[in-house]
């Protein structure tokens, strides 16, 4: 099998599509884009994804590469639905998957946690990004409190129907919770939990492992 080619910046939400790479046990490789560093807005990664964010995929074959973490899951999985089924058979399982996708990627990840760390991207005056991002942070901590709601049913992931392309991503916000200082583990017991077995698996600690980063509760 060809191998791909992930852009990632290690512990970014690039993460998410790493874990499920790791998962499917397709060969790829690695080339770190490291955001803290500016790399993703360097004309050689500009040339590759003019969007200047990460993840991209390269997938063999194709001349241009894929971008935005939930189109990038989601080929990914449904490509190798062989080796592991990170996505629901049937038609609404499939679609509470991406229900949860767009949710987290749009609003927890790009609203919330885009506010608070990055606030000249929703307001241009300097004066106003303290507001931006204390608002944010009330915005993460308010969906936070919906993930929780969602889980304490007993299930072991974020759908019934088990493991699926939105626990990794899960495990990736749940990560920057700890991150920003947020009591997880006391505030979200349900959650943490889930991440709990999601961090056991060895597809996940080999992508951890990978990237130089390290979760503990």
């Amino acid at each position: 099998m060809d191998t791909y080619r992930l852009y990632f910046s290690p512990g970014a939400c690039s993460l998410a599509a790493h874990i499920v790479l790791e998962e499917t046990g397709a060969p790829f490789e690695l080339l770190a884009v490291p955001v803290a560093e500016g790399a993703n807005l360097q004309p050689d990664y500009l040339a590759v994804n003019p969007k200047g964010r990460v993840p991209a995929l390269a997938i063999p074959g194709e001349s241009r590469v894929l971008t935005e973490l939930p189109a990038i899951v989601t080929f990914i999985a449904r490509r190798h639905y062989q080796t592991l089924a990170m996505l629901p058979k049937a038609p609404l399982g499939e679609a509470r998957c991406h229900e949860w996708f767009a949710w987290l990627a749009g609003w927890v990840h790009g609203v919330g946690f885009g506010g608070l760390w990055r606030p000249a991207r929703f307001v241009a005056e300097v004066s106003l990004h303290a507001a931006v991002s204390a608002h944010a942070r009330q915005t993460i901590e308010t969906a936070f409190a919906q993930i929780e709601s969602k889980l304490p049913d007993g299930r072991s992931y974020a759908l019934p129907c088990g493991y699926t392309i939105v626990d990794p991503f899960l495990l990736v916000l749940y990560r920057w919770g700890m991150r920003i200082g947020l009591p997880m583990g006391d505030t979200y017991p349900a959650w943490t939990a889930s991440a709990r077995r999601v961090l056991e698996r060895p597809a996940v600690q080999r992508a951890l492992h990978s990237e130089g980063i390290s979760l503990e509760f």
